[in-house]
């Protein structure tokens, strides 16, 4: 059979249903063997948006995600996709087609290395010179993907490979070894936070990717332990849970803040020591002996010394962890800063106060529904005012801080999950760089809801601007901005603009009661900022607060 025929059959064999991709000429071949193919190809407006639809599809399903790319060009720009899923570990296969084998290295036209380019920002990466190993690469590429902490895999492949015709024969992928668990320190393990005063659990975005909530949630009952997240962590608790203390981190709650500063022992499940979650790490967490699972052996000791160390699959060692603990002193002071220190949403203000709007949106939404985030202030307060109950339901880019990241996540999720309402929630910078697929929404019909925060700033550089860099603003104003609104309506996707607070609640109905797309323009307050905030070189203790008028 051709190998572009095979390339299609093998993506069905894994199980893949959706991939997204824009054509061009050196993966042409294989555009045309997915003529009549039972293959859902999405046609992103630009190749970043693919490779970003693919995330979103593959941490909204918990299944890999495929994106498709020419050569040159075309898969340059998948390269802040790739990147973006290496930071926040999500399995992605990207497939790019490349000039034919006896030109590579030539310059030729639209050639480029990306084998080269994308090989510190990838699990593994292949580059096949002949149709008969690509039984093997597929294979392996989604083994690789998917297994341990899951990542992004690359495939090029040569035009003459994709029309090459070959006898396909089979390859078993390796059957996964079960590994026994580290017994010994599991044991020392349940000493420890059996004698542990002040315990506290640190929950991490690798809990979702183990697909270990459920196991997470009846170790976080059955200790009584209070619990901190890392912004990838969010809903691993229900945002409700009286033991849950919110976000730990630079615009962490204080009560998680605090929490963290005062434990006697910190349990981290599947995080990663990020500094924006650590602040001064020097100072992190200093009277707390630390228990760090994680499934990459490499993060274990890193960034942190950690007592005790165990990289196996959430799923077993947890259930192995459960147990009751005598720490009502502990968990009442918790509970208590929890109460004095919570978030007020009574600003004393006539126009729209974001952290209410949020607040306002998340008691209305459905709770199953995915909010996909782009990057700046308005993603902070998504993770401090929307109240998620399970992590996969958050859509936010960490590791990368990807701008532009939301709106093609959102597309992403939309496919991955046709019949689950998503939200995207955006600011006026984020958006204007992959705003083009607006397109794609429209080509597809997905009833995908926005809502977009307009402050005409690039709301978080200016923040910093303001506080660390003596209010010399630099190249932040955004008052130029297009009518949203009439953009949305070019697009054909219904809109409405507000600026006040009493037009808040009768908005955010008309949005979630849209049957089809809609784009909610929201004006707010350019001073705004996000509060409160660790400063660079400062323990997480150590948070600056504003006051919002």
């Amino acid at each position: 059979m051709r190998a572009a025929d095979f390339i299609i059959q093998a993506l069905i064999n894994e199980g893949v249903d959706c991939l997204f991709g824009y054509p061009g000429g050196a993966i042409m071949p294989v555009y045309d063997a997915l003529v009549g193919a039972p293959l859902k190809h999405v046609l992103c407006r630009h190749e970043q948006g693919a490779a970003l639809a693919a995330d979103g599809y593959a941490r909204a399903s918990g299944r890999v995600g495929v994106c498709l790319a020419t050569s040159g060009p075309g898969a340059t720009n998948l390269v802040t996709g790739i990147a973006n899923a290496y930071m926040d570990s999500v399995p992605v296969v990207a497939i790019t087609g490349q000039v034919a084998k006896p030109l590579i290295g030539t310059d030729a036209f639209q050639e480029v290395d990306v084998f080269g380019i994308t090989l510190p920002v990838v699990k593994h990466s292949f580059l096949v010179r002949k149709a008969e190993d690509l039984p093997r690469v597929f294979a392996e590429a989604f083994r690789i993907a998917r297994e341990g902490r899951p990542g992004p895999v690359l495939i090029d492949i040569p035009k003459d490979v994709q029309l090459a015709e070959f006898s396909p024969t089979p390859f078993l992928t390796p059957v996964e070894v079960c590994e026994p668990l580290p017994e010994l320190d599991i044991e020392r393990a349940r000493a420890m936070i059996a004698s542990a005063r002040q315990p506290l659990i640190c929950a991490g975005g690798g809990v979702v990717i183990a697909q270990a909530v459920a196991e997470f949630r009846v170790l976080a009952e059955a200790t009584g332990i209070p619990v901190v997240s890392t912004l990838k962590g969010l809903g691993c608790l229900p945002a409700e849970h009286p033991q849950h203390l919110g976000m730990l981190g630079m615009h962490g709650t204080r009560a998680a803040n605090y929490a963290v500063q005062s434990c006697d022992l910190l349990l981290v499940i599947g995080a990663r020591f990020d500094d924006r979650a650590t602040g001064k790490l020097a100072e992190f967490a200093p009277h707390a002996r630390v228990i760090h699972l994680d499934a990459d052996r490499a993060e274990i000791g890193k960034l942190r010394a950690v007592e005790i160390g165990i990289s196996a699959p959430l799923k077993r060692v947890l259930p192995r962890l459960g147990m009751a603990l005598d720490i009502a002193a502990w968990r009442e002071k918790c509970a208590a800063d929890k109460r004095e220190h919570g978030f007020r949403y009574d600003a004393p203000m006539p126009g729209i106060y974001a952290p209410h709007f949020l607040q306002e949106l998340s008691a209305r939404a459905a709770k199953q529904t995915v909010i996909a985030c782009d990057v700046g202030q308005h993603q902070m307060w998504v993770a401090q005012h929307y109240g998620f109950d399970h992590p996969s339901r958050h859509l936010t880019s960490g590791g990368l801080g990807t701008m532009g990241y939301g709106l093609p996540a959102a597309i992403g999720a939309q496919f991955a999950e046709p019949n689950t309402p998503v939200i995207l929630v955006s600011g006026d910078g984020s958006f204007m760089m992959n705003v083009q697929e607006l397109g794609t929404i429209r080509r597809y019909g997905l009833p995908i809801k926005i809502v977009l925060f307009d402050n005409q700033m690039l709301g978080m550089v200016k923040q910093w601007q303001e506080l660390f860099f003596s209010e010399r603003y630099s190249e932040v104003d955004l008052s130029d901005n297009p009518d949203f609104c009439q953009m949305a309506s070019a697009f054909e996707i219904p809109a409405r603009s507000i600026a006040l607070r009493a037009e808040q609640a009768e908005a955010i109905a008309e949005l979630l009661a849209a049957p089809g797309p809609m784009l909610l323009h929201v004006r707010i307050d350019p001073k705004a900022n996000v509060w409160p905030l660790v400063p660079p070189g400062a323990n997480n203790a150590t948070m600056m607060e504003g006051v919002e008028s």
